[in-house]
């Protein structure tokens, strides 16, 4: 058995790997302030980014679904992986090789599933590449010189050619260690009646990659006549391969898309090498499926598709001219108002492709293509409006009808009433009013019904969820942690976790009394067991983390630990604030001690027989008094 990962190998590779370098592979990471950078969160459906990476402490954060952790972990969630999974594939990533407990140095025996069948993909990948040199493969490198792509081109994007055999792949694989389960599994191989046979034969083959650059699948074209199957062949769904949240092209394409905020959306493989040889290296194509929502996701984490922003990116569907090319436009239609970017369609000249473009026309004029695109409202609108014949009123009001429940799903009000304006000139309704009005009516409608629906679900009996035990109190509302009333203590904290040498020795001499919301006080509990913020070192943080009771702890631990303290890190800025609200935290503490002892003192003296304790707590009030004189005119140095 090969036995669990070394400790110390996961320790390296936890600092090997910089959290940051790892999250921006999925997503497009901004700075935050405070050092920390923000983005769309992976894990959850957002307007705005409330998802943060502190690369310093190598933990994330999503302010909005409570989601954290280090580097590990996101790993962990962004690909469904094991923990072992997930070091060995950072550890690939760094270069370190991994000792395990009861097997020495070498790859683990016990892969995981995933692990092995990104490793599959991998091998098959090379071996399809190194066959596209072979003599049966000239019909291969025939058909990529007629569209204009190169040996270099073919390498670039990893272009291969699966031989015409019933089992030439599977017996390759199977002398790389991998098993008939595992190729099935991975949809390379499929049962044939004396076991595993190929899956692709006598077809051009393009790996298909996720955003980090692992191969998960494969898109096979047909090359002979007497093959028939299907024009374009794909990898099944398999557990790595699931083509609705796969774009093909987008590990080449992802920062370019992020640098010039702008995507560009092709039918097909090679329409997609076209765009990137031409000088549009933004390009990206779905897998054998219309553009849907969970590619709609994905884009927006690369285009940081912020609904807040007024510099918003851009999405260009690009399509055949033809009547279907029109119809997978007219869908993307269904997509746009998820995303924030800008929708613009490039219809295509002469129902010709991007590669088809490129091959005729040349480079420049894919170029134009990209940019001459159609907003995507005023494409719809005109396309719509074609079906009717406008010069009758009847064809007009009709395609008015059509039209106008579209316009009416636009959110944004301005924007709206303008494209009713357009839509009113492309029916040849002189009533421009009207128009608008009609629309404006059907989005009332179109609201009225979401809150209908909305107002039914939460009619519906939910499943009880516990409120946590952090941020609610027994038998009382839930306790908000981000009230001005705790905000001393909440940015304390965030010095202790961050910044513990920035407190030190003053914070570790702090009772947990001194912190009144009680998650604040159990995490004060939590530092002081961790060796206090004297103590901080390397494992300052993790001991921290492990010494949380519980996840929704650790959770709030996370935060702290990820959430800015200022938009500046210079060191006066720092070390004033650090003083600042050692202070006020004390101060606060001790208010409530003078407030807690005036009372008592009161209480003392209305009662006969009591002078002696009245007056001892008069001077232990004297003595607090001045020291809250002494804090609000020395600072630190008075604590």
């Amino acid at each position: 058995m090969a036995g669990r990962i070394n400790d110390e190998d996961v320790k390296a590779v936890r600092d090997a790997v910089p959290i940051d370098a790892v999250v921006s592979e999925y997503l497009q990471l901004r700075p935050a302030g405070g050092g920390n950078l923000k983005g769309l969160c992976p894990f959850h459906d957002e307007k705005s980014p409330s998802f943060q990476v502190s690369p310093s402490k190598g933990l994330f954060h999503c302010f909005g679904c409570q989601e954290g952790g280090d580097t590990l972990t996101f790993v962990m969630k962004v690909e469904h992986l094991s923990f072992a999974e997930s070091v060995e594939r950072l550890a690939a990533q760094a270069g370190i090789t991994l000792r395990y407990e009861q097997g020495g140095y070498g790859v683990g025996r016990q892969q995981g599933e995933r692990t092995r069948l990104i490793e599959a993909h991998k091998v098959a990948a090379q071996y399809y590449a190194e066959q596209l040199a072979s003599p049966e493969a000239e019909i291969g490198r025939r058909f990529l010189t007629e569209r204009g792509f190169d040996q270099a081109a073919a390498q670039h994007f990893g272009v291969g050619y699966a031989p015409a055999g019933w089992d030439h792949a599977v017996r390759f694989l199977r002398g790389r260690g991998f098993t008939d389960k595992e190729l099935i599994l991975s949809g390379i191989a499929q049962d044939g009646r004396r076991g595993p046979i190929d899956r692709f034969r006598g077809r051009l083959i393009w790996p298909i990659r996720d955003i980090t650059g692992e191969v998960i699948g494969f898109g096979a074209r047909r090359l002979r006549d007497d093959d028939n199957g299907p024009k374009y062949l794909n990898t099944p769904e398999t557990p790595i391969y699931r083509k609705s949240q796969v774009l093909y092209g987008i590990d080449l394409a992802k920062r370019d898309i992020a640098k010039s905020n702008r995507a560009v959306v092709v039918e097909g493989y090679t329409d997609v090498m076209a765009c990137h040889l031409a000088g549009v290296p933004t390009a990206i194509a779905t897998c054998g499926t219309a553009f849907g929502g969970e590619h709609v996701k994905i884009l927006r984490r690369v285009l940081l598709d912020n609904s807040d922003a007024h510099s918003a990116g851009e999405v260009v569907f690009t399509f055949d001219g033809d009547a279907a090319g029109q119809k997978a436009a007219l869908r993307a239609f269904e997509d746009d108002q998820k995303f924030a970017a800008r929708t613009s369609i490039a219809v295509s000249p002469d129902n010709m492709d991007p590669c088809e473009l490129r091959l005729a026309k040349g480079d420049e004029a894919v170029r134009e293509l990209v940019d001459s695109g159609t907003p995507l409202f005023e494409f719809a609108m005109r396309s719509i409006a074609a079906r009717h014949n406008l010069d009758t009123v009847e064809g007009r009001a009709a395609a008015l009808e059509h039209a106008a429940p579209l316009i009416a799903q636009i959110k944004d009000p301005s924007i709206r009433h303008d494209y009713g304006v357009r839509l009113a000139h492309i029916v040849g309704n002189p009533d421009t009013q009207f128009v608008i009005r009609r629309i404006g009516q059907l989005a009332r409608w179109g609201r009225e019904r979401q809150r209908a629906a909305g107002g039914e679900a939460r009619r519906q009996p939910q499943p009880e969820t516990p409120a946590p035990a952090a941020t609610a109190r027994r038998g009382g509302p839930p306790l908000n942690l981000r009230s001005p009333v705790y905000v001393q203590e909440r940015e304390l904290l965030k010095f202790a976790i961050q910044f513990p040498q920035l407190v030190a020795p003053a914070f570790d001499a702090y009772g947990v009394d001194e912190f009144t919301a009680p998650p604040y006080a159990l995490i004060r509990g939590l530092i002081a067991e961790a060796g206090g913020v004297g103590a901080a070192d390397d494992g300052y943080l993790e001991r921290l983390r492990d010494a949380a009771p519980d996840d929704t702890v650790r959770v709030m631990i996370n935060e702290l630990a990820v959430e800015s303290v200022v938009a500046s890190r210079r060191q006066r800025e720092l070390d004033h604030l650090a003083g600042h609200y050692l202070v006020e935290v004390r101060l606060a503490a001790v208010n409530r001690r003078i407030e807690d002892l005036e009372s008592a003192a009161r209480r003392a003296e209305a009662q006969s027989g009591n002078a002696q304790a009245a007056a001892d707590i008069r001077q232990e009030l004297w003595t607090l008094v001045q020291y809250r004189t002494a804090l609000k005119e020395r600072g630190v140095a008075a604590l």
